[in-house]
């Protein structure tokens, strides 16, 4: 099969195209024919060597594709050969055929295209990781969303107004902006043209955030604790800002915040009643369309350089997704 190979570490130029062995299930698992793979923030930090994943080399990038069921492995008895699915990996989705747990398939709904369920898993269980196992949001809550047009950012935007919260997004690009503005938010700031801060304190009488979804970190992080409510959740989520945040421990002393951090994968491996209750939900989502993705690029397998380089310029709304003949 041909795949993307990572063999040492660096920036994305490290990429190349391989032919590899395809793979056999193991108990438990399901090979995939891929059809199409999204490409993650961690999937660049994976080939950089600076994720808290770190595969051994020689390793196939990729986190979340879909494609059609090709095989199963000894157990799995809720799926068959030939169905259309969507799925979730630790790696390997960057290629023609991959494996993955039969728990972290899901089967496609019959008006997504293979695209549109390869953009969504990963968005779409961090979302519902934090907002609802995480910050436990309520109907008319105050949800700010930092990197708002992309993947994650789009799906918490999505699911916290389904939830019936109140949106405030924020971004760097007007254009951008105002996707994630017919997607669902109330509410949108370029933070490079004025400052969120004050936008949130205005739309809530002065009271602020109840909820703060933040895969940015650094200074984005420090200065949403200004402008949460007292008591609010923080949902630390990502840094891709450039790397880990200090944080003055004042503001959340004096506002009693709560600073949550965000792992929808491991919550999962770790505790089966978040596994059941994904296993539950998720489907449902989808089938509802809940968290549908926007995916604004679309690349050959052989392309993948050039959608890492979209996605680490912030060019992308949504999703970056690789189709796969």
């Amino acid at each position: 099969m041909r795949a993307i190979l990572c063999d040492r570490l660096g920036d994305p130029s490290v990429l190349k195209l391989a032919e590899l062995p395809k793979p056999t299930p193991k108990a438990g698992e399901v090979v995939v024919r891929v059809r199409a793979a999204a490409l993650n923030f961690p999937d660049v930090l994976m080939v950089a060597g600076s994720y808290q994943h770190k595969p051994t080399l020689p390793f196939v990038p990729g986190i979340e594709g879909a494609g059609e069921v090709a095989s199963l492995g000894e157990g799995v008895s809720n799926l068959k050969p030939g169905q259309r699915i969507m799925f979730g990996s630790k790696g390997g989705c960057f290629a023609e055929y991959a494996t993955a747990r039969a728990a972290d398939v899901i089967a496609l709904p019959d008006d997504w295209s293979f695209v549109d369920g390869a953009a969504w898993q990963v968005g779409a269980k961090t979302a519902y990781h934090a907002l609802v196992h995480r910050a436990r949001l309520q109907p008319r809550e105050v949800l700010l969303v930092h990197g708002a047009s992309g993947g994650m950012g789009l799906a918490a935007v999505q699911l916290g107004k389904s939830l019936g919260a109140r949106v405030i997004a924020t971004g760097s690009d007007n254009g951008r902006l105002e996707t994630v503005r017919a997607l669902g938010a109330d509410l949108v700031v370029n933070y490079k043209e004025s400052d969120f801060v004050p936008a949130v304190k205005s739309m809530t009488d002065g009271r602020g955030a109840d909820v703060v979804f933040d895969p940015v970190g650094g200074e984005v992080l420090q200065r949403s604790m200004r402008c949460a409510a007292f008591g609010g959740r923080l949902l630390i989520v990502g840094f891709t800002s450039g790397g880990p945040t200090a944080l003055h421990s004042n503001h959340v002393l004096i506002k009693g915040l709560s600073l949550l951090g965000v792992r929808a994968g491991e919550a999962s491996r770790r505790d089966p009643k978040i596994a059941a209750d994904y296993a539950r939900e998720l489907p449902l989502l989808a089938a509802a369309g809940v968290m549908r993705p926007h995916v604004s690029h679309r690349f050959a397998l052989e392309q993948v350089q050039q959608a890492m380089a979209v996605l680490t310029e912030r060019r992308v709304v949504g999703k970056v997704v690789l189709e796969i003949d």
